[in-house]
């Protein structure tokens, strides 16, 4: 067995040790609010940018907790996990957490079923909010959380973050990317560096389209033909951001897909 059915509880470990009890689970429960995280699709034990994602957990554990995290530490414990649920493919979560006087970060591996975004246009609803300390992929993320559900129940499919002035950040779960007919323009604003994002950001140019950083506003969108988002589920177009409508570019979602497919896959 490869994939776990789509039905199956996660298979959760804490320090190397399947969660069977409420015990298990004490340091994530009362802990959780400060913690920090990293998300990766895991396809016949390989992922995409591993170094990015094992980079990520090692500087914000210096960051929030004052020491490093050993990345070869982190892979023993994504195997442990995987072999653990008994899957080759699986959306992984490592969480890092510290209980007080705590002499070690506690780490907690989520394995659930693979999944990947669904590659249908997206429609956004812009939203007046950014995330604290957005270099960080930290837990405590209610508002993107309730965000996301106004958008949906307003009829869009995720939420826009935004600053002051209606400066573009990133969506509640995703970067997003603009495209003016000649190069990949990323909000040069506080956000959080995707792995999927820093990836293409490397290899664009590589297919000959230039990939910058610059300011993006709300009133300034129809300045763009196109737009799309980006997170460790893959890729997808956008189609709308409030009532500013955009094209669907295949040659410019082709070329990114390609770029982004083209990326090898890490051993974990």
């Amino acid at each position: 067995m490869t994939t776990p059915p789509a039905s199956a509880a996660p298979h959760i470990e804490v320090d190397g040790r399947r969660a069977t009890t409420a015990d298990d689970l004490l340091v994530p429960a009362l802990y959780g609010g400060y913690a920090h995280f990293t998300a990766m699709q895991v396809r016949d034990r390989g992922v995409r940018g591993l170094r990015l994602h094992l980079a990520r957990l090692d500087a914000a554990t210096q960051e929030v907790f004052g020491v490093g995290l050993d990345g070869e530490l982190v892979r023993e414990r994504v195997r442990h996990a995987l072999d653990g649920a008994g899957v080759h493919d699986a959306a992984v979560r490592v969480y890092v957490f510290w209980a007080p006087e705590a002499e070690a970060p506690t780490l907690m591996v989520t394995v659930r079923p693979p999944a990947t975004m669904p590659p249908t246009p997206r429609a956004l609803m812009s939203v007046p909010y950014e995330r604290p300390f957005p270099h960080l992929k930290h837990l405590g993320g209610f508002a993107q959380t309730h965000y996301g559900r106004l958008a949906r129940n307003a009829g869009f499919d995720d939420a826009l973050l935004t600053g002051p002035g209606g400066v573009v950040t990133e969506g509640a779960i995703t970067n997003i990317a603009f495209y003016d007919g000649t190069s990949v323009v990323w909000p040069d604003a506080p956000s959080l560096h995707g792995v999927t994002m820093a990836l293409l950001e490397a290899r664009l140019p590589e297919s000959g389209l230039p990939s910058v950083r610059g300011p993006v506003t709300l009133d300034g969108l129809g300045t763009y033909r196109a737009a799309f988002v980006t997170n460790a589920q893959g890729i997808a177009p956008v189609r709308r951001i409030d009532d500013t409508e955009f094209a669907v570019d295949e040659e410019l979602m082709k070329t990114v897909m390609s770029v982004y497919e083209a990326t090898p896959w890490d051993r974990v």
